[in-house]
């Protein structure tokens, strides 16, 4: 072997073991923050839980009424019809869209369910089916239109909204339809607030929940998270929601038809916003054209407080749950501690925009 032949072995070799080395380095532990995000990234539903748990824990000690049997199951009744109103929003969310209509579907619904009834005589479970087709076909529409003239969602549901509300002064001819007219015609639609739980129907177990008042439109509720957190979580369609919010672009090339997924999502969050419109009857005892005017943005508020991203592709109904639970909790123990109605809006603000701001931290390890 020649002394230049040798020479460039030898540089091989050198450059081979300084290979070597560098594959040898370690990434450096990631600090506490880091850990913190991830966590957070992979469990996104536990922020909700423990604000939740904390907030009790706090009221609880300010005020010893604030824990007792009757005000835990009175705040679940407070947050009812928000609640199923948000699971219906936390679905367009989780396309990375929005709804503003959600409100004016469930009001319309609620009113075409009792006036068909009352007023014309249709038979309650006509009205109640037509009433439920009614926030169907309204979501189909705005599925529609967001997939066919490609608009963004928020022009598309702004522009509904209005029509949707319009429809509710037509058809009501802004009239309430009072309790004893609905009671009148038969308990069906004002069945989601009955059913009030007391000392002597819990068994001995149960006991301790003496004083509780639960409704069906409560138990309404978790069935339809329990629901929709199996379909989230364990069907295809669910895992199509997700690819569509997280990018779809990626989900259109996977072989998912990204459009018809959007109408299907539309079409069942306006079904959901009729069951709504069911619960908000049970829960005021009336279909009133003035019922809910303020449900959208208190959804809204679920939703983010419930750590659903806006961006789409992150979030869960049980997340939702507890975002409703929580506005419900912080209302329920400023009032008992005293403090000013003001407050209280200034807190939920408060909490939308810590919500909306750890979204944002959290959004950053997948940047």
């Amino acid at each position: 072997m020649s002394d230049d032949q040798a020479g460039s072995a030898t540089a091989e070799r050198g450059l081979a073991g300084a290979g070597d080395q560098v594959a040898q380095f370690e990434e450096a532990a990631p600090s506490t923050a880091r850990r913190i995000q991830s966590f957070l990234h992979s469990y996104p539903t536990s922020i909700p839980i423990f604000v939740m748990l904390a907030s009790v824990a706090v009221f609880a000690m300010i005020s010893g009424s604030f824990f007792s049997p009757f005000n835990m199951s009175l705040i679940l009744q407070q947050v009812t019809v928000i609640g199923v109103l948000a699971m219906a929003q936390t679905l367009i969310i989780l396309t990375a869209g929005i709804d503003l209509s959600v409100g004016a579907i469930m009001i319309l619904s609620s009113i075409i369910m009792a006036r068909l009834t009352v007023v014309y005589g249709v038979p309650m479970p006509v009205s109640f089916v037509l009433g439920l087709a009614t926030g169907a076909a309204c979501g189909f529409v705005n599925g529609m239109l967001v997939t066919r003239l490609r608009l963004p969602p928020f022009i598309v549901t702004l522009g509904t909204w209005n029509i949707f509300a319009a429809l509710v002064t037509l058809v009501s001819r802004s009239e309430t339809i009072r309790q004893p007219d609905i009671a009148a015609v038969g308990p069906l639609l004002q069945w989601l607030g009955d059913n009030k739980i007391t000392k002597n129907t819990l068994p001995p177990f149960f006991e301790w929940m003496s004083g509780a008042i639960v409704t069906y439109g409560s138990i309404l509720m978790i069935v339809i998270a329990v629901l929709l957190f199996y379909m989230l979580s364990r069907t295809a369609f669910g895992r199509h929601i997700y690819a569509v919010g997280d990018d779809p672009n990626s989900a259109r090339l996977a072989g998912i038809n990204t459009d018809w997924t959007l109408v299907k999502v539309y079409t069942l969050a306006g079904f959901i916003c009729a069951i709504a419109g069911w619960v908000l009857i049970g829960r005021i005892g009336a279909a009133s054209p003035l019922a809910g005017q303020e449900a959208n943005l208190e959804a809204i508020t679920a939703v983010v407080i419930g750590g659903t991203s806006l961006f789409g592709g992150r979030g869960s109904i049980v997340g939702t749950l507890f975002g409703a639970l929580i506005v419900g909790v912080f209302q329920s123990g400023l009032a008992l501690s005293g403090v000013d109605p003001l407050w209280r809006l200034f807190t939920v603000g408060v909490l939308i925009i810590a919500a909306v701001a750890i979204d944002q931290w959290i959004r950053r390890i997948s940047s």
